[in-house]
Parts: C-alpha cells; sequence; structure tokens
C-alpha cells in the first residue's frame, strides 16, 4: 500500500529528530564567562528517546511548536549501553550511575562500580563544595535514578537501605516524591494508608525501622501533601507524597492514571526556593518518572501527560535560571523505553488505514466504514521487575492504549507504534544550557554527561575527583 508523504514524514520522527537536534541551538542566553556553576539542575526524562520527545512536542504544542527542554541552546547525543555482560540495553540504575560517578556499571547497580565497590558522585562533590543538595521524582524517592546520586549499593531493590543512606550519609537536604512505603516497616502504615484502591498491593514494607522518625530526629520536616510543602519553612526537607509512584501503572487497581498528588513542577519550584537559599549554591536532580513508566504500557496518552509535566517543571527550572548565569541545567533521557514510532492515523475505509505490524488496530468503525483506531498490543509486556508468562494475559498489564491523539493546531491526529516493551539501546538527545554546556556538543556516550557536570562545577579545581 502506498503510504502519504503526511504519513512518511511523521514515521520518520523518531530518527529524523537527529537533524534537528544537532542543528543551530534554540534562542537562549549561554552567559559562560568561565566561572564555576554555582547551580546544577540534572533534569532526567526517565525512558525519554528522541521519538518521545517528539510525540510531546507534537501533543502539547503542535508541529510550529517548541517545548521548554529544546529550547536549552547546546544539543548532543549520548548512548547509554551498560558495562553488562547480559544485555546491550541499559536499565535506569547503570545509566543513572554513569551520569553520576562517570563509570559505567552492571544494570541494577546503584552508584558502584562493576566489582560493587562505592564510587564518588555528582551530589556528594557538590556536597563537599559546601552547595546544598536535592532530589525531586515523580516515582519512588528511593528508585534507581535518585537513588544513583545519592547511595551506593548493588541492589537497586534495597530500598530502605538507600532512604538510610539518604539521611544518614549523603545527608540530602531536600528529598521530594513517592515511595512512602519504604520509609516505614509493616504493619505502620504511615500517612499513606496501606492497600488504597487504586492499587491494593501497596503498602508499607520498609526494613530499616521508622525512617521517617529518623530524619525527624536528624531535623528534616516531614510533609506529605501539597499544603504542608507550601507552607514548610525548613532548610531540611522530606516529602513522601504517595505509597509507591505518584501515579499509576495499567493493570493497577483501576488502571493507568497520571494525577501526582503534588506535581512535579511544583516541587521543582519548592526544592529551588529551599536549595537557593544555600550561599554556595546547590545540585538538584530532578526525575518525571511517568513516560517510562507509561511507555512501558504502551500508553501514548499517559506517556503524553507525563511529558507535559515534565515541561512544566523544565519552565520552572529555565524561569529560575533565567538572567542569573551561574546555574547549568541539563535535560536528558537515561535510556529510551519501548522503540517509539509517531504515526499519522487517517480518516479513511478501514481497509486504507496502515499501522506498523501488530501494533495499531481498528477497533471502532462507524456506519460508513471509516475508522477510529485504538492502541492495541497483541503480545504482553511488563515492567522488568515482573515475571510475566507472554501466552497468558492476564499475567500482565491491559496494552490498550486510550486511542488516537490529537496533532495540536491541526485537524489531524497521530498514534504510536511500539515496537518493544522494554528498553531499547537507542541513543537518547540531551539539552543543556548555563556554565559549562557548550561542552554538550561532544557528547557521546552518557559518561561524558558526568564529566561535564563535573567540570562545570570544578573550574580551576582539581579535575580527578573519581575514585576508579
Amino acid at each position: 500500500m502506498m503510504r502519504s508523504t503526511r504519513t512518511a514524514a511523521l514515521r520518520s520522527l523518531g530518527s529524523g529528530l537527529a537533524v534537528v537536534l544537532l542543528a543551530a541551538g534554540a534562542a537562549g542566553a549561554d552567559r559562560d564567562d568561565g566561572r564555576p556553576a554555582r547551580n546544577v539542575v540534572f533534569v532526567v526524562g526517565d525512558g525519554m528517546g528522541a521519538a518521545h520527545r517528539e510525540l510531546i512536542r507534537l501533543a502539547t504544542v503542535g508541529p510550529g511548536g517548541v517545548l521548554e527542554m529544546d529550547r536549552l541552546r547546546y544539543r548532543g547525543w549520548a548512548r547509554t549501553d551498560p558495562v553488562d555482560p547480559d544485555d546491550v540495553a541499559t536499565d535506569s540504575a547503570a545509566t543513572a550511575t554513569a551520569f553520576s560517578t562517570g563509570v559505567r556499571t552492571d544494570n541494577g547497580a546503584i552508584a558502584v562500580d562493576v566489582e560493587g565497590n562505592p564510587v564518588r558522585t555528582l551530589l556528594e562533590l557538590a556536597a563537599d563544595l559546601g552547595k546544598a543538595t536535592g532530589l525531586v521524582t515523580t516515582s519512588q524517592v528511593t528508585d534507581a535514578t535518585p537513588a544513583s546520586f545519592a547511595s551506593h549499593t548493588p541492589d537497586r531493590g534495597d530500598h530502605s537501605e538507600i532512604a538510610r543512606q539518604y539521611l544518614e550519609e549523603s545527608e540530602v537536604d531536600v528529598v521530594l516524591g513517592g515511595g512512602e512505603d519504604w520509609w516505614y516497616p509493616a504493619g505502620d502504615a504511615g500517612r499513606w494508608r496501606d492497600n488504597p484502591p487504586a492499587d491494593p498491593a501497596e503498602e508499607s514494607r520498609g526494613t530499616a525501622g521508622d525512617l521517617v522518625a529518623r530524619a525527624q530526629v536528624l531535623g528534616y520536616a516531614y510533609v506529605s501533601d501539597g499544603d504542608e510543602l507550601a507552607a514548610a519553612a525548613e532548610d531540611k526537607l522530606l516529602g513522601l507524597f504517595a505509597n509507591e509512584e505518584m501515579f499509576e501503572h495499567a493493570g493497577e487497581g483501576d488502571g493507568a492514571a497520571y494525577d501526582p498528588s503534588v506535581p512535579v513542577h511544583v516541587m521543582a519550584a519548592k526544592a529551588l526556593d529551599v536549595l537557593s537559599r544555600d550561599r554556595d549554591g546547590f545540585f538538584l536532580l530532578l526525575e518525571e518518572e511517568g513516560i517510562d513508566a507509561m511507555a512501558h504500557d504502551a500508553d501514548a496518552a499517559m506517556v503524553v501527560e507525563a511529558g507535559r509535566a515534565l515541561e512544566a517543571a523544565v519552565a520552572v527550572v529555565r524561569d529560575f535560571a533565567a538572567d542569573r548565569g551561574d546555574t547549568l541545567v541539563v535535560v536528558v533521557g537515561d535510556h529510551e523505553t519501548g522503540g517509539l514510532v509517531v504515526d499519522l492515523v487517517e480518516s479513511g475505509p478501514l481497509d486504507q488505514v496502515e499501522s506498523g505490524p501488530g501494533v495499531l488496530a481498528p477497533t471502532l468503525v462507524d456506519g460508513t466504514g471509516s475508522v477510529a483506531a485504538d492502541l492495541v498490543d497483541h503480545e504482553t509486556r511488563a515492567h522488568p521487575s515482573e515475571t510475566v508468562d507472554p501466552a497468558n494475559s492476564d499475567d500482565g498489564p491491559d496494552r490498550a492504549a486510550d486511542g488516537v491523539i490529537p496533532l495540536v493546531g491541526t485537524d489531524l491526529t497521530i498514534t504510536v507504534d511500539w515496537t518493544t516493551g522494554w528498553h531499547t539501546a537507542a541513543a537518547v538527545p540531551v539539552t543543556a544550557e548555563g556554565p559549562g554546556a557548550s561542552a554538550m556538543t561532544r557528547v557521546t556516550h552518557s559518561t561524558d554527561i558526568h564529566d561535564l557536570v563535573l567540570d562545570a562545577m570544578t573550574r580551576d579545581g582539581d579535575r580527578d575527583d573519581r575514585d576508579d
């Protein structure tokens, strides 16, 4: 079947974005005068590859629009492969470790090398320089990405130990996100009730005692909702706003929903307000986890919602950094999830609607034979931490998405083809602005991003800060 010019153009976006990202930078002043970066905001869109960024752009600002994350002046690409002998595709732990330490490691490892030795992180270095530090995420605050900046363990699943290290070893000043279940022992529900209707499997399961009480002894204010967060005036702040992630996956309770009790841009704004009080500056890790989680479930509509939230957070960060000249902002994905391809859905007779193999299926046909299409994945997949029998759909999440997505500013609609339910080995785009950001154009691996940030924080200082 002949594919229309418009369809072919949209289908090529996943690979064609390389040309866009390597072109001349978007408008924005890069006021780099050679001084060290006083502040660093390291933004991770978990699972966000090039096509995810384009999907978010097309669905939120349209073909003529520019994302906030793409307005950052300097652009590059980063390979994400781990040194795992069993996999060429990374997980979040291995890439976050590369970002935070400059050392490649095995999948599942948190800020340790392949022999299990702890490696100094950018956040720890920032603290040594006298800077305030913070972690903000819509995932569990002890999930792989934030954990890799402020803890050390060969097992990304050791959540309570990671939380303990935040408090007693790395002494992170601001920790905001989900995952209260890992901070309280079984039987102590904390402020977020056990077995909620949205996901009855969620319940307190900590293995290190009452870590919230421990945090309070150490001087942290503990908050659990938006009002408490807004009112908090302390310089040390722990906020846990969900039992686990701050959204629901497909197959959990009532199904997929992206509706955090405290939006990520609100958490970002509070973190910036608190951390910027430090006269030596700060290091903030900011993560939007929903892009990856929803891509694992082939839920394009929810990927867009998570991307929209990330955009709002990046706007807050850019507004903070504007005209300061002392803040390095980096936005990057840790890997690509789903093998996503943007496509065009065209109205017409049923036999003329085209899609990728085995992914897009027409489900609604009107009286004239024209089609409205829903995404239906005919292969059961799940997050790699789950064990799933592909032959039994009851063992995995419901893979049907919510239908076609409007292409903003047009009368067209777009949908998404998926080639996998896990991560791919695709390189990811990175954008940056601020002190040292011009080096981003030379990035070739995720470890290079670590080196760029390290150089920006320690200009005219000792460059050899790694323990490897």
